[in-house]
């Protein structure tokens, strides 16, 4: 233990209260031994820190701070520079405001486009998660200020999230859902990690001790192990899982649960000291803080990183006839989201902006612009007439811009969408705009999927996703091509709901819920199956157009080295992003046929040519052996593709990749060897469980306050 010392200065009654919220964002502090409190805030986006009396819904007013782009918006820049820039410029103010650990990033995989905190996360894919994410905290821990990632684990919905069980297999828990921790923990060494409310495979996240075990033994996890707020179910049982921290204090009685738990012999004092040593670790970190105290930061320097940051992540869909960059002729905006912009999700995640512009107000100032609501958020009596006023000044002018999007009540913390629509009101207002105006462009504002009906109607559609404070004037550079946009999607558009990989078992039961499409999840299971999308994981478009050439690879020392050009055959400067998938045919476990496994994201001027290097670990070939209980390498050919996305191979090889691992053929259901999980039975499900489904109807006798 690094602080003995201290320890065996303190009280049994003071070892249980730090193991024990003080309030609602703070630990005890614990003067006599110089032991400060730990100050904790909201803050995936920007910094949730409340004037009065603490919440944990928002409904008290918070300090202003910026608020930056949604997570889901970030992910679509594929660029770590910035994903660093965003947390060393978060983790700044949370410096000036004397807050000590940021709960953020969320970085659960985003199972289904259902789940309706799927803004706050990056995406469906681990290795992008975990990437951005480790560059997010290594910028707010520059600072000295610790990240808490989170929800550890396998928190993919928010329908009964406080009770549901997660009926999960091995090998997707630790391919696809524990990744991007592992991941981050790994690089960069996160102050703290918050465990989600569900249970996993029988046992509440906050109790588990395989979990727990897995960052702590496995990857070597040294900080904190903190509840979601409420999220504890027994305090000493999860106090011997190993966690450490209950949140928040002021409620139940956790403290004297593990002082009467000490008395009785059932946990050992020498254990608790070690969960103490775990939250001195953390604690006396601050001192050095208090020491060093912020100055406070420029709010106009904050708002431009903002814009910075939603600029790289928008992404255009579609410019038929390069109807992009607006040339300015007779423009109609219309859409209640371009004079009220839908920029932030809701949730704990909600924060007071220093600065909001909205779309409307930036075209009035630079150019001759009309204006039409076209909808209400909640549609009213009012429905028709607002479509109608909105189809007649279309017809007047000789582009449409539509501002739509999912409106506040559609995507939250709390709750899950119940389906992948736009409100009705918008979608009929394109349609009948589509009717009289063949230079329809659309702008969308959304946390996470939608379809689009009218897709090949309109002549560009755009997506900001949750821009943030800055992100109406991240649009309108866009549009009028002050900046070239360069976001690529960090999850797949399906054509129709039905298409997703757990339709059939999503959201589950009131009890529990199967994760039987196992690690085929967004693009593993579309790509595997060959199945059609909208637009799939990886895509997007520039103003301008890249040509790769001449990939060579080598195999140095464990280290395979990636080499090929770049040109941009275009008129205008660029972003391209590369993306390096490995594949591997008949493999004696089964996998997705591809998997992203690095990606780098340059600029390049017109007519330019620039090399690219990328370096892949022996590890990128790893995968998880049930059988062993362990990453291992299975020996072979693999491909190496450089693609423009997942759907879009542009450039391929081969390598044999050598291993001292000996891997076994399992004999695993033909649904997993071929991706078609649709609808697996529960007897192959099983299989793969290894052990039988659990009960998914609730007993009466079991029924506790906890059961919504």
């Amino acid at each position: 233990m690094k602080y003995k010392n201290i320890i065996e200065k303190m009280s049994l009654e003071e070892k249980a209260s730090l193991c024990v919220g003080f309030d609602y964002w703070t630990t005890i502090a614990i003067d006599n031994l110089n032991i400060p409190s730990i100050r904790m805030s909201d803050g995936p986006n920007g910094l949730r820190v409340q004037k009065s009396k603490s919440d944990n819904l928002g409904i008290n007013e918070s300090e202003i701070a910026t608020c930056f782009p949604s997570l889901s918006a970030l992910a679509n820049s594929w660029n770590k520079e910035i994903a660093y820039k965003f947390g060393k410029t978060l983790g700044k103010e949370a410096r000036c405001m004397e807050i000590n650990i940021v709960l953020g990033p969320g970085i659960n995989i985003k199972r289904s486009p259902l789940c309706g905190r799927n803004f706050e996360y990056f995406s469906e894919d681990p290795y992008l998660s975990g990437i951005l994410g480790s560059y997010y905290v290594k910028g707010i821990q520059e600072n000295n200020v610790g990240a808490c990632i989170k929800h550890f684990a396998a928190n993919n919905q928010e329908n009964r999230r406080r009770t549901i069980n997660v009926v999960i297999d091995e090998k997707a828990l630790n391919e696809i859902y524990l990744k991007a921790f592992e991941i981050i923990v790994k690089k960069e060494k996160p102050w703290a990690i918050m465990s989600a409310y569900n249970r996993v495979n029988g046992e509440y996240c906050s109790e588990n001790k395989k979990l727990i075990d897995i960052a702590r033994k496995n990857w070597k996890f040294d900080g904190v192990f903190i509840t979601d707020w409420g999220a504890n179910n027994d305090r000493v049982k999860g106090l011997l899982a190993g966690l450490d921290l209950e949140m928040p204090g002021g409620r139940g009685n956790g403290k004297n649960e593990i002082i009467k738990a000490v008395q009785t012999g059932k946990i050992n004092e020498n254990y608790l000291d070690e969960i103490v040593d775990n939250i001195l670790n953390i604690a006396l970190k601050i001192n050095k803080n208090k020491k060093e105290k912020e100055q406070q930061y420029d709010r106009e320097e904050h708002h431009k990183m903002a814009q910075k940051i939603a600029e790289e992540s928008i992404v255009l869909l579609k410019n038929d006839k390069k109807i992009l960059p607006l040339k300015m002729n007779k423009i109609a905006i219309i859409g209640d989201m371009a004079k009220n912009p839908r920029y932030q999700g809701a949730g704990s995640s909600t924060v007071n902006p220093y600065k909001l512009e909205n779309l409307l107000n930036i075209f009035e100032k630079e150019y001759n612009v009309s204006y039409s609501k076209g909808y209400e958020r909640i549609a009213t009596e009012q429905y028709d007439k607002l479509i109608e006023e909105a189809v007649s000044m279309a017809k007047k002018n000789d582009i449409v811009i539509i501002c739509a999007g999912l409106t506040e009540n559609y995507e939250s913390e709390g709750m899950d969408r119940k389906d992948l629509d736009l409100p009705t009101n918008q979608n009929k207002l394109i349609e009948e705009i589509c009717k009289v105006n063949n230079n329809v462009i659309i702008v969308l504002s959304n946390g996470s999927v939608v379809t689009m009906p009218w897709k090949d109607k309109v002549k560009a559609i755009i997506t900001g996703y949750l821009g943030g404070e800055a992100g109406a004037r991240a649009m309108f550079n866009c549009l009028t091509g002050v900046v070239n946009p360069s976001g690529k999607l960090a999850e797949t558009y399906p054509l129709k709901l039905q298409d997703i990989p757990c339709y059939n078992y999503f959201p589950g039961t009131e009890v529990s819920v199967e994760y039987k499409e196992s690690i085929y999840v967004g693009y593993r299971y579309y790509n595997t199956c060959k199945k059609k999308v909208a637009y799939p994981f990886g895509y997007g478009l520039s103003y301008t157009e890249f040509e790769y050439l001449n990939l060579k690879i080598q195999n140095k020392n464990d280290k395979i080295i990636l080499e090929f050009f770049i040109k941009n055959i275009g008129n205008v400067k660029g972003k391209e992003i590369a993306q390096v998938y490995i594949s591997k045919d008949n493999s004696k476990l089964f996998r997705a046929n591809r998997e992203l496994r690095e990606f780098t994201k340059i600029e390049i001027e017109p007519g330019e040519i620039k090399k690219v290097s990328i370096e892949l670990s022996k590890d990128a070939f790893s995968i998880y052996n049930t059988q062993n209980k362990r990453w291992e390498i299975e020996e072979g050919n693999y491909k190496i593709q450089i693609g423009k996305s997942v759907e879009n191979i542009v450039l391929e090889d081969e390598i044999f990749i050598n291993s001292n691992d000996i891997l076994q053929n399992i004999d695993f259901p033909i649904a997993y060897k071929t991706g078609n999980i649709n609808n697996v039975t529960d007897e192959d499900f099983e299989k793969v469980l290894g052990h039988k489904i659990p009960e998914r109807k609730i007993k009466l006798s079991e029924i506790t306050e906890d059961n919504t």
